[in-house]
């Protein structure tokens, strides 16, 4: 009796021990902004839209804006920041390379943040498309191109910027030089092949801050950690 006893506390204990390694060793991957685009034409394809084109220009300048705003993310996770629409033109667009000439219309734009890490499912459901007015964006049958852009602070906000425009495909936010200009550093945007953990430009090293995602990990960790110790002891 003892002895099943026994067993069965090893065996639990050893269940325990693996979840706490299969949590702690997940690691990000890919590039959420290219997902949240990929959801984007998901819903649109479902209900017989077609797909918005992928940019790499409105990518660039969606990530501009989420680094502007990225540190004002209220308790409530709110968006508290408003940019000028002249930014995109002044600031944005040439800190992208993006030639002016081709700087197209902007249809549209959604914002969010959250206090922690998100995946880019949740980012997806919780944080961008929540109600009616937000889904209606990812419907409207006037877009044509989306560019996705995610930034993060070292609290560990993370903020979100969706920009649509119905410019003319692949001929409107072209980046000068074929995207040689940027010299982003930080964050991610769609449009591109590369992870945002490994993302690399010709003119500099962009690194996706993997910091937020590490604090959240650390803390599942800890807690399913302190579970099984505490069964363990008792």
């Amino acid at each position: 009796m003892m002895f099943k006893v026994f067993f069965s506390f090893k065996l639990i204990f050893f269940c325990g021990l693996l979840l706490v390694a299969e949590v702690c060793s997940k690691k990000p991957h890919g590039n959420p902004a290219k997902e949240i685009v990929d959801m984007i034409n998901k819903n649109r394809t479902a209900i017989k839209l077609p797909p918005l084109y992928d940019s790499g220009g409105l990518g660039c300048m969606a990530l501009q804006y989420a680094e502007e705003c990225k540190g004002n993310c209220t308790s409530s996770n709110t968006v508290s920041c408003r940019p000028l629409e002249d930014e995109f033109t002044q600031v944005y667009a040439p800190d992208c390379g993006v030639e002016l000439s081709t700087f197209g219309i902007l249809s549209g734009k959604l914002v969010g943040c959250w206090s922690n890490y998100l995946p880019a499912s949740e980012a997806f459901s919780q944080v961008l498309v929540r109600d009616k007015k937000s889904l209606s964006f990812l419907t409207n049958r006037t877009h044509t191109e989306v560019g996705v852009g995610v930034a993060s602070t070292h609290k560990g906000h993370l903020f979100w910027c969706v920009l649509f425009s119905s410019g003319q495909t692949n001929s409107s936010f072209i980046l000068d030089n074929f995207g040689q200009g940027i010299k982003q550093k930080q964050g991610c945007f769609s449009g591109t092949n590369t992870t945002c953990n490994q993302a690399t430009s010709i003119k500099g090293r962009s690194k996706w801050d993997l910091e937020s995602w590490t604090k959240t990990q650390n803390r599942k960790c800890a807690r399913i950690f302190s579970f099984w110790l505490r069964r363990m002891v008792v």
